[in-house]
């Protein structure tokens, strides 16, 4: 637990830092194309001669940006959603479960790569077919557990003493709500900079100049054989990233299940 976490502290720090390191992501020289580690490039250089550790630092920002913006968003429309068809039912449930069941009916990663193709590539059109397709398992995990909880003894006491429906969603409902939710935005998280990384990969992402992984991958594979360290580095960096959330969201799942 405790690398898992030292794994994804640096990654959070390199992000933040990046900015203000001086690294220059761009900067071609054409006398290194694909060699090796050297004093001024600690991870060697890409098929364009640039600095592979100065993007990969560069990517690790574009990365988490990405992940928590649409994360962000994600959580905050799936629990408001999740929270009115839970407590309220009727016509609004049924309406929001179609929704989701049609949401539900394809791979998300499909549905992704739909949007992302008919709103073209760049960043913030990736963050929108990102954020069009991730609000639906908070609503979902936050419906069920509305439904659960709308008939204890609590609720139903603050009801009849005159509360409002706002205080009884967010101060008696929501708050139980929020060990579930953080394990699968832990989770949530980690699927974000996949599906990040792979709409890059297929070039419906960040775009050339702008370090991302995905892309980086993209390059990187046609060269496996004469410069294995251009796929490795990135491969693995994307790899002990997304490994780091997933162990931190385990962990968390271990130390609130109840029945534990």
């Amino acid at each position: 637990m405790r690398f898992s976490c030292a794994i994804l502290l640096f990654w959070i720090g390199a992000a933040l830092a990046s900015p203000w390191l001086g690294l220059r992501p761009d900067e071609i020289h054409l006398e290194k194309i694909l060699a090796g580690p050297d004093v001024h490039a600690w991870l060697g250089y890409d098929d364009l001669g640039r600095d592979l550790l100065a993007r990969l630092l560069t990517g690790a920002g574009v990365s988490l940006t990405v992940a928590l913006t649409v994360t962000v968003f994600a959580l905050t429309l799936g629990v408001l959603l999740g929270l009115c068809g839970g407590y309220f039912g009727g016509w609004w449930d049924r309406l929001l479960v179609q929704i989701m069941n049609v949401f539900l009916a394809f791979p998300g990663i499909l549905l992704a790569i739909a949007f992302a193709a008919v709103l073209g590539p760049g960043l913030v059109n990736l963050i929108l077919a990102l954020c069009v397709t991730s609000w639906v398992g908070y609503a979902r995990l936050t419906r069920a557990q509305a439904l659960s909880l709308r008939g204890r003894q609590h609720v139903l006491a603050a009801q009849v003493l005159g509360a409002s429906t706002a205080r009884i969603l967010l101060r008696h409902m929501l708050p139980l709500m929020a060990a579930p939710l953080l394990v699968e935005l832990t989770f949530g998280i980690a699927s974000l900079v996949i599906a990040e990384a792979s709409l890059s990969f297929l070039g419906l992402g960040i775009q050339a100049p702008q370090a991302s992984w995905g892309a980086m991958l993209r390059d990187g594979v046609r060269y496996l054989l004469v410069a294995p360290h251009f796929v490795l580095t990135v491969g693995l960096s994307l790899m002990s990233l997304v490994l780091a959330v997933n162990m931190l969201g385990d962990y968390l799942r271990d130390l609130w299940d109840v029945k534990s």
